[in-house]
């Protein structure tokens, strides 16, 4: 069983450091440094199950290359159970890659965790899921780079239903791990697999199959790929409201939707319609929001666009 090591993030704020828990695998075979992260979310709770066991069960005598596994890169969100943001300033950390030293709380925290686990591998796999309010159908996004062929591969090679290519000129999820390392020519993926928040095995299991496949992608073990053909993406659509209420999408993840169909409506909290949401392009909702709660800008879903949309 591997040894647990710490990496003491300095530099923050008001003199805080933070202990970040990983374990660092080398084979007795050559081969490629493979970097596995999760927790940039901290109450995306499968993708952090995955990673904790995937770190404990690798094992040196059947791996060709290195393996750096970090369960939860977010420990201040992961410990007050915030979703989405770090609770000390109420940033994004998937939001603030490469991170900045000049910056606040976050923006220094993503900088040191940038440069340690991120900067000096040969590849890199982000995994998420569904946050408390987010329902979600399993996909994986690599960026378009100099470098995208091999991301894609990553992302085929998870075997998830749907892939969805994020053009560099017009970034939905900007300041993200994948984005960020793909500027420096590190092929890279977030994958997701998961919703709700909740501990769900299946998800798990879907994520560790996903490790698995990537691993034997890459050469680092010696398993079979097994055939994947998901819907890949060109881009995403991501939809949301001008005006705070009560969300009542009409639609489900999964679902093929067509231009101009309803996906939903946010009304007020006595029950009046005000704001009907609908489809910009054809495409497939891969998130939505499942709180009926929404404020102001709030973002409602993630509609991946069809390949002729």
């Amino acid at each position: 069983m591997p040894i647990p090591e710490t990496f003491t993030v300095e530099g923050l704020p008001e003199n805080e450091t933070l202990d970040i828990a990983y374990v660092d695998v080398r084979g007795e075979r050559e081969g490629p440094h493979l970097t596995v992260v999760a927790g940039v979310h901290g109450t995306e709770y499968t993708s952090i199950a995955a990673v904790r066991e995937f770190a404990l069960a690798l094992d040196p005598a059947s791996l060709a290359g290195r393996v750096t596994a970090v369960p939860v890169l977010n420990l201040p969100a992961f410990w007050a159970r915030s979703p989405f943001v770090v609770p000390v300033d109420g940033k994004n950390l998937n939001r603030c890659f490469p991170g900045d030293l000049g910056g606040s709380y976050t923006d220094v925290l993503a900088y040191r965790l940038f440069h340690r686990f991120v900067a000096d591998t040969d590849y890199l796999l982000d995994l998420h899921a569904g946050d408390i309010p987010e329902a979600l159908e399993p996909f994986a996004i690599y960026d378009e780079s100099p470098v995208e062929e091999r991301a894609r591969g990553l992302a085929v090679a998870y075997g998830l239903g749907h892939v969805v290519r994020q053009a560099a000129t017009a970034r939905t999820v900007g300041g993200s791990t994948h984005a960020a390392a793909a500027d420096i020519g590190i092929p890279a993926i977030i994958a997701e697999a998961g919703q709700n928040g909740i501990l769900d095995r299946t998800a798990v299991e879907t994520h560790l199959a996903g490790l698995a496949n990537v691993m034997a992608h890459l050469g680092m073990t010696s398993g079979e790929v097994p055939a994947s053909s998901p819907e890949e993406h060109p881009g995403w659509a991501w939809l949301r409201t001008p005006v705070g209420g009560w969300w009542e999408p009409a639609v489900t993840t999964g679902q093929h939707v067509e231009a101009g169909e309803r996906l939903g409506v946010v009304s007020d909290l006595v029950g009046g319609p005000r704001h009907e949401v609908v489809a910009p392009v054809a495409g497939v909702p891969l998130f939505l929001t499942s709180s009926p709660a929404v404020v102001e800008d709030g973002l409602l879903l993630g509609l991946a666009k069809e390949a002729d949309g």
